[in-house]
């Protein structure tokens, strides 16, 4: 593995991770990947494209087949770096026995953390998890958004400069998702990197800095939601009645609406741009109910590389390509 000097700013920088299964099952193909320290940033794919089999490769959980870069300026699997890393993995348990309180105490103290550092750290972090009043209560009386928070508390109790978070908002109800992205924004201004997995995209889109999506073990694109949805910026203008005759001629494209409702979207930003549409759809007396900007969302994104063009279905782990992979990096 590279040990060339890196960017002190990068939490994570890894590049060319591959790993092969037996049968030449190929998990991960020559993954490039960037996030920063002091930023969320979002891991995104289907299932079985590779997600958790490069966390656990970061955590050095997996044995990669071939793999450079760094995570927190240190090669990967460097001993002393992974004490700076903190992990909540996907459906933990704590014992039932032990109250909230006593589960985070109990992490600081697999990660070496001073006995009285970890007690006065654990009721720093219910605090910070909205858990003070439930820090003595047993975790076996626990709903699944409590039992989240308190595992995203054990995750911090060393203070890491990484959080890797494997579906943290899995399973909670819509008020303790606003919560738990609340917390991970305090987390974020503590000047950590807060590496988040989750299937939940309109939750990534509210609270992650910069993405990567993983598409049959490649990185298909990489960047902050405004770049990577920059070429999908748009004006829509809804009128009553059908589209004038004009529209393919003036670079427009007309979408039939509801009760007889037209919406003519106008590819761009520029508000200029569409003022003489509006100008000539009043001249023409058309009946104009709205107008707005809009872009494509994550999801919009999301689906437009795991999706086949051709079929339309999901592109599966070894399935053969229809579209090179697009890179797009901050």
């Amino acid at each position: 593995m590279s040990t060339e000097e890196r960017d002190p700013g990068l939490a994570v920088d890894l590049h060319d991770v591959r790993k092969v299964y037996p049968r030449k099952v190929e998990a991960l193909r020559g993954i490039r990947m960037e996030a920063r320290r002091g930023e969320v940033f979002g891991l995104l794919g289907p299932n079985g494209a590779g997600k958790s089999t490069l966390v656990k490769i970061m955590l050095t959980v997996v044995r990669p087949t071939m793999a450079s870069g760094t995570i927190l300026g240190q090669p990967i699997g460097h001993k002393p770096t992974l004490a700076r890393v903190g992990y909540l993995p996907e459906k933990h348990r704590f014992p039932d026995y032990l109250t909230g309180r006593q589960a985070i105490e109990l992490s600081g103290a697999l990660a070496n953390v001073g006995r009285s550092t970890r007690k006065a750290r654990a009721l720093e972090l219910l605090e910070l998890v909205g858990m003070s009043d439930w820090g003595d209560r047993l975790v076996g009386t626990y709903s699944k958004g409590m039992m989240q928070r308190v595992g995203i508390a054990a995750a911090m109790v060393a203070e890491p400069d990484l959080v890797v978070l494997d579906e943290p908002t899995d399973g909670v109800d819509p008020v303790g998702r606003k919560d738990i992205r609340d917390i991970l924004l305090r987390i974020r201004e503590r000047g950590a990197c807060v590496f988040l997995n989750s299937h939940l995209l309109s939750e990534l889109e509210v609270v992650c800095d910069r993405v990567a999506i993983l598409v049959q073990g490649e990185v298909a694109a990489q960047g902050t939601i405004g770049e990577l949805t920059s070429d999908s910026h748009r004006y829509e203008i809804r009128i009553q009645g059908p589209p004038p005759p004009w529209v393919e001629e003036a670079g427009l494209r007309s979408e039939s609406g509801d009760d007889g409702e037209t919406v003519l979207v106008l590819p761009g930003r520029e508000s200029a741009d569409v003022q003489k549409f509006i100008d000539r759809l009043r001249g023409e007396s058309r009946v104009i109910l709205s107008m707005n900007q809009a872009r494509d969302s994550l999801e919009d994104l999301f689906l437009k590389f795991v999706k086949d063009p051709e079929t339309g279905r999901n592109r599966l782990p070894g399935a053969a390509r229809t579209t090179a992979p697009t890179r797009v990096t901050s």
